[in-house]
């Protein structure tokens, strides 16, 4: 399958519109199963992979690292075929400084994600979340110092406010540092409020934007029932994830919208799934969704999102269902 491509940002790089997250390798799902699915995206036309150093997601510091190592196992001879991401400043060992973005772990962090991942560079290296506890100058310095070393070829950020983003973008300017190429913040139509200010700086800045969890953690795909519980064996129950999750997600209003999508998705003949990221793929401002599964046969709803293109009328009713979503803190 051909899937389409696209620039990362004002970068010349080139990356598919789809985006394969990993964060269930090792966990969720084993080493086979895996492999089962990363095969399944790149037949499927993908050729972007996204992993962390934490991952698998649900684990802690004694699983941290098995993800990327999964990964590196798997791109064995096939290495120059792929786009790889990963991130760091979250906690992968006991030690204080073994989290942060401070130039220490930094450093020390790109070497073990190097060695886990089998290869002498990542294309993107992300910083997972904002450690304000760390100068940003201090952060902004070690990440240029891996790119001159060519361990890196670009930089990007995750989890970070737009006001945050926008003081890095300038600092590593005035500094003549490397600068940020992109951005993955959560966004799904259960969550817009990237809507309001981050989404027009990338736009503006030129920043791809890679967004995660455009299915909502898996309650756009329909599967879950508020009376039941969080369904075993999903993000919802998975160890340190599960409380995150359910904070984001599991309240009344979240699930009566989704019964509103499900109508749509079902007057438009598709599932639930392909309809909510065709909505993410739909936005202009959006690089990559990044799409996950722990089970290979979960990738074909998403793959389906690529051939749809939804015309102003199915997109402007899905606006309008999911509209108090994008105002923040009212929907709280």
């Amino acid at each position: 399958m051909t899937l389409p491509t696209t620039k990362l940002g004002k970068t010349g790089l080139t990356v598919s519109r789809l985006c394969l997250g990993t964060m269930t390798f090792g966990l969720q799902a084993d080493e086979e199963t895996s492999r089962q699915i990363l095969d399944t995206a790149a037949d499927g036309g993908i050729n972007f992979l996204d992993t962390a150093d934490v991952y698998p997601l649900g684990g802690g510091v004694a699983t941290a690292g098995s993800t990327e190592e999964i990964i590196g196992r798997w791109l064995k001879g096939k290495r120059d075929r792929f786009i790889v991401a990963t991130k760091c400043v979250g906690k992968v060992g006991t030690a204080p400084w073994d989290q942060g973005a401070s130039r220490k772990h930094i450093l020390d962090a790109i070497d073990a994600s190097l060695r886990r991942l089998g290869t002498d560079y990542v294309d993107l290296y992300q910083l997972h979340s904002d450690d304000t506890s760390t100068p940003l100058d201090e952060t902004l310095e070690a990440l240029d110092t891996i790119v001159r070393a060519g361990k890196v070829r670009y930089i990007g950020v995750s989890n970070f406010l737009a006001y945050r983003l926008a003081l890095a973008l300038g600092r590593a300017e005035v500094r003549n540092l490397t600068k940020f190429v992109s951005v993955q913040p959560r966004y799904n139509l259960l969550f817009r409020e990237i809507e309001r200010e981050l989404l027009p700086l990338a736009q503006e800045a030129g920043l791809g934007v890679i967004p995660y969890n455009p299915l909502a953690g898996g309650l756009l795909t329909g599967k879950h029932n508020l009376a039941q519980g969080p369904t075993e064996g999903t993000r919802f129950t998975l160890g340190a994830a599960a409380e995150r999750y359910q904070e984001r997600y599991w309240r009344d209003r979240e699930f009566q919208t989704v019964e509103e999508l499900r109508t749509v998705a079902d007057l438009a003949g598709l599932s639930l799934t392909t309809l909510s990221l065709a909505w993410v793929l739909a936005n202009p401002i959006i690089t990559a969704p990044i799409i996950g599964a722990s089970r290979p046969e979960q990738l074909a709803d998403s793959l389906q999102a690529i051939e749809v293109k939804l015309d102003d009328s199915w997109k402007q009713k899905l606006d309008n269902i999911t509209a108090e979503y994008r105002k923040g803190d009212a929907v709280r």
